[in-house]
């Protein structure tokens, strides 16, 4: 269990809405870039907002300026809506920062010194829990071992989530504490790693790692307010202003609602919860109303069908090109995920599907199409990754308002990872994201944060180029499947907005919606990508009230 004294919330800062919007302002003198009602980029250079926070006019430069209570200059900077993050975990944000974090480790031996010293940092911890962990960056070729965490840390239990949250990594004493032996079965949906006499190795991979997870302390409330308040902050540093949380539990859902209630939420948070439990007591018969000015929503539900590429988790078609015994471990049955996913649309509850491999993806395809037959109107039916996907069902995609809700920095974090996996023949379906337009399909761009960074500017660097921030590969990896600047600011606003419901309230600088706006130092419109991944954010308003300002 986390234990922060409340002074250190303070510190991380508490993120209260400094004051109320302002009675008719008018910011003038702006180069103003939004997402129109058509979709299409619109220009202006200037917005008037009301006392409520919401957009009244939009101006061009030929327009007369109306007479308001209060103007503010815009200084010729860039003005943009507020990014919009399709998929992160919130409190995985919060917490990734809090606890030990294994995200930049290049190497097994710099993972084990960097435990080390955070244990040794830490005395008064009685787990050491972290995340970052990533095998194929570290080269290691095979999953690390118990016995190399218990030469740095044996006198308490060790507990460290993969990048992905698809495998945590434990010490023997973890295991122990759990009471996991050679004896104990693999669930279904997961795997124990086991050496060659069958005992846990010291990995866990998908649904197994609940078998040590429920054994590992709940942080405490005050643990998840401050986890909250650092999310925050993390996310309006890169200028994000509203979420899709994916997963929210009831704890979760309990931190947003105390935040909302003292004036720390900031952020609006379009809420997905994490099980039917989860959803029935907090929304009951029925998607919540929106709440603190359109700040909190819970209106869905996360469902998992496969885990993750990294781990071999992902469901496939075929077995995997470097494991031929593997083709992942799907979560449900059929039948499970069609009845789960009915369970939420006769409640006109969203699904939004975890799929990342082919037979994942397909098996979502076809519950759309039959569940479609029963459940009329707009159901916005999400699938989250949706990272490879066969050729064959890529049509599929277009059809019945379906949703791909992908992360972009994914594919220049996987592209050598996905090349071992997938080999030569599947790598056309790998992150198709012009192609799911082509045939019809809507984006939503993401992060999928904490698994990589909630930084929009670096994701839509990725779409528009499908290299990384080293420029490689030269060209582009795939790069029929980028996608236009314009595509990508959409993803990143307006298109999100609308993946949650949320269109009408925010994600375009237009009348009737939300005065949520930054002013960068670069139009994104016309930076090459590496100028992209270095915009500056300098200032962030949301519903009218300026909410952080660039040192």
């Amino acid at each position: 269990m986390l234990r922060f004294a409340s002074a250190a919330l303070a510190a991380v800062s508490a993120l209260a809405l400094a004051a109320p919007a302002l009675a008719d302002t008018l910011v003038d003198n702006v180069d103003g870039v939004t997402i129109d009602e058509t979709g299409k980029v619109k220009r202006f250079s200037a917005l008037v907002f009301d006392e409520n926070g919401t957009i009244t006019a939009v101006l061009d430069r030929a327009d007369k300026r109306p007479q308001t209570d209060y103007r503010v200059d815009g200084e010729g900077r860039v003005m943009l809506p507020g990014m919009i993050d399709a998929h992160v975990h919130v409190m995985g944000i919060g917490f990734g920062a809090l606890t030990l974090d294994l995200s930049d480790t290049t190497s097994l031996e710099g993972a084990l010194a960097k435990i080390k010293a955070f244990a040794e940092e830490n005395p008064g911890r009685p787990w050491i829990i972290g995340r970052g962990w990533n095998q194929e960056k570290w080269g290691l070729g095979r999953f690390p071992t118990a016995a190399e965490l218990d030469a740095v840390v044996a006198d308490r239990p060790v507990w460290l989530e993969r990048v992905d949250g698809h495998a945590a990594w434990g010490n023997t004493l973890a295991i122990q504490t759990a009471g996991v032996t050679a004896k104990t079965a693999d669930p279904s949906g997961g795997k124990i790693i086991r050496d060659a006499k069958g005992n846990p190795a010291g990995v866990f991979v998908d649904k197994a790692a609940l078998l040590v997870e429920k054994d590992v302390p709940a942080p405490r409330p005050e643990d998840r307010d401050l986890a909250l308040a650092k999310a925050q902050e993390v996310l309006l540093g890169y200028g994000v202003t509203a979420v899709a949380d994916m997963g929210t539990s009831l704890a979760d859902w309990n931190a947003y609602r105390r935040a909302g209630d003292s004036g720390r939420l900031a952020i609006r948070i379009m809420s997905y919860a994490d099980s039917h439990a989860t959803l029935s007591t907090v929304a009951g018969p029925e998607p919540t109303v929106w709440l603190y000015d359109d700040r909190l929503r819970m209106g869905g539900i996360k469902l998992y069908l496969d885990g993750a590429l990294g781990s071999r988790g992902a469901s496939l078609k075929a077995p995997y090109h470097d494991d031929p015994g593997a083709k992942g471990l799907p979560f449900l049955t059929p039948s499970q995920l069609r009845n789960l996913m009915s369970l939420a649309a006769m409640d006109n509850f969203q699904t939004a599907i975890h799929a990342i491999g082919d037979a994942a993806n397909a098996e979502v395809l076809g519950a759309i199409e039959e569940l479609s037959e029963s459940y009329k109107g707009d159901r916005r039916w999400r699938i989250e990754h949706a990272q490879i996907i066969d050729s064959a069902d890529l049509a599929r995609m277009g059809r019945h308002g379906v949703i791909a809700s992908m992360q972009p920095l994914h594919q220049t974090s996987d592209r050598l990872m996905a090349e071992a996996r997938l080999g030569p023949e599947r790598l056309a379906g790998a992150y198709p994201w012009r192609s799911v337009l082509t045939v019809g399909g809507r984006l939503a761009f993401g992060s999928d944060a904490p698994v990589e960074p909630a930084d929009p500017w670096a994701g839509m660097a990725a779409a528009i180029s499908r290299t990384d921030a080293k420029g490689e590969p030269f060209g582009g990896w795939f790069p029929q499947e980028t996608v236009t600047r314009e595509q990508a600011l959409a993803g990143f606003t307006a298109d999100a907005a609308f993946a949650g419901f949320a269109e009408g309230r925010f994600g375009r600088l237009i009348p009737g919606e939300r005065a949520d706006f930054l002013f960068v130092d670069r139009d994104p419109l016309f930076a090459s990508p590496e100028a992209l991944r270095a915009t500056k954010v300098l200032q962030v308003w949301i519903g009218g009230v300026k909410v952080k300002e660039a040192e």
